[in-house]
């Protein structure tokens, strides 16, 4: 049995106060599978007491990466501060949410849920002397008649407005959702490509932020369907335009301060944030398949679409996988770096955990940085690159998932047991495609060949 302790039992009574109070007539409890998608247990009023002390049982074995069948039984256990009632006039009928921890019938912590996984990352971070892993993620979707073909529904590009950008209405709505939640907005707009839209979450802690880009990415979704229109965050769902991505921006922080920010620096960076530059740009090619999981996410990392695929870093480069932002004089808690390369349909949990990890093992070991690129990378030759020693992300999921398969860094990271499922599910995968003939093939080669 789990036991609840005192605090947590308060937290309970709150819980049932505020349901009794609003007449939550039912309670999500919500928690992610290995690959970052959303899974939800629908809890009667009857149950709400049972379900908030104790949690819910739920077989294991039918989850993603989660556990073996003669290893299957485990418990959703509510993490009390994560409670939330949803707006009566969005859902329907009065219902709450709550985010879930992953335990096992006796109490101890499952290591393959992912929010335990950042939770265990981030408590390594502290023993580095930082307190705050801040971050700030910039998620675009695509907004598309219906889920069978990609069909825009306008042709406006970056910051265009009504008229031309027919989905403002839309955006507007999940923007005044996500702010009634609790979820902080800095601003929309509608992005380069067609039918391509972005909202910017105001940056919080990352365990914090995980748990807001479920919830966002869900919202997200549920809106578009209630104005007729389908939500995707697939990465490159059309050829020959720019693709989705969820550039991540980060700083690490103790007590208040920023340890990113040295004002004596050119840049304003210190010498911590070099070293943490230094070790995603050292590990990104083994962490990539976390950031970056499916075959579809490879087709957005190729040059000449606004997405990165050179491993360097510079100012206002938007061709390298690392940007510092210009930030204004007097902000040194602004100072951040901007990781471009993660895409919007990944685990945020996994891809936090994995960024922060590679960050930290720059610090510790105290990697210097490469030198900094300010040209465009994209209109250099390959022979440039090569002097430059500019080496390219990989080029398809197999490459990544082979760097991931013999990085012992990210064994670590993830533990045995996540990175042992997610190598599995990624290979098979891979296999499927592998034997998927495409409508490409057929169209150039079965009336010539």
């Amino acid at each position: 049995m789990l036991e609840r302790s005192p605090e947590e039992k308060v937290a309970v009574k709150q819980c049932l106060k505020l349901m009794e109070e609003n007449n939550i007539q039912i309670l999500k409890l919500w928690f992610v599978d290995i690959l970052g998608k959303l899974k939800s247990i629908t809890v009667s009023y009857r149950e709400f007491e049972y379900a908030l002390t104790e949690g819910m049982g739920l077989d294991g074995s039918s989850i993603e990466g989660f556990a073996r069948v003669y290893e299957s039984d485990l418990v959703a256990l509510p993490d009390l501060s994560t409670f939330q009632m949803f707006p009566a006039d969005f859902t329907g009928v009065p219902i709450a949410r709550v985010f879930c921890d992953i335990k096992t019938t006796d109490g101890k912590q499952f290591e393959g849920d992912p929010r335990y996984i950042l939770k265990r990352n981030i408590k390594e971070m502290k023993k580095f002397g930082f307190d705050q892993f801040m971050v700030g993620p910039e998620l675009e979707y695509f907004y598309f008649k219906d889920n069978k073909n990609p069909e825009t529904l306008d042709h406006a590009g970056y910051y265009d407005t009504i008229p031309l950008d027919s989905s403002y209405a839309i955006r507007r709505e999940t923007m005044q959702l996500l702010e009634k939640l609790g979820i902080r907005v800095e601003y929309s707009h509608h992005e380069a490509a067609p039918s391509q839209h972005e909202i910017d979450l105001r940056y919080d802690e990352a365990m914090k932020m995980a748990d807001k880009v479920i919830t966002y990415r869900t919202v997200v979704k549920q809106v578009a369907a209630r104005n007729g229109v389908y939500a995707t965050f697939m990465p490159k769902p059309i050829a020959k335009i720019n693709g989705s991505g969820m550039h991540v921006h980060q700083s690490l922080f103790t007590k208040g301060e920023n340890q990113f920010f040295d004002a004596k620096d050119p840049l304003y960076l210190s010498t911590t944030a070099r070293h943490y530059i230094a070790g995603i740009l050292t590990h990104v090619k083994e962490i990539c398949s976390v950031t970056n999981q499916w075959v579809n996410s490879y087709k957005r990392l190729v040059p000449g679409y606004e997405a990165p695929s050179y491993i360097a870093w510079g100012r206002k480069n938007r061709s390298t996988l690392v940007r510092i932002p210009q930030v204004k004089l007097g902000k040194p808690n602004a100072t951040r770096i901007e990781f471009r390369f993660p895409d919007p349909a990944c685990n945020p949990y996994l891809t936090f955990a994995v960024m922060l990890g590679a960050g930290l093992e720059g610090i510790k070991h105290k990697m210097a940085i490469p030198p900094i690129t300010e040209e465009n990378i994209f209109e250099m030759s390959k022979e440039e690159r090569k002097a430059r020693k500019i080496e390219c992300l990989p080029a398809y999921l197999y490459e990544a998932i082979n760097y991931t398969r013999e990085s012992k860094f990210v064994k670590k990271i993830l533990g045995d047991h996540t990175f042992e499922k997610f190598i599995a599910n990624k290979d098979i995968e891979w296999a499927h495609y592998r034997t998927h003939i495409s409508s490409y093939e057929i169209d150039r080669y079965l009336s010539t060949l």
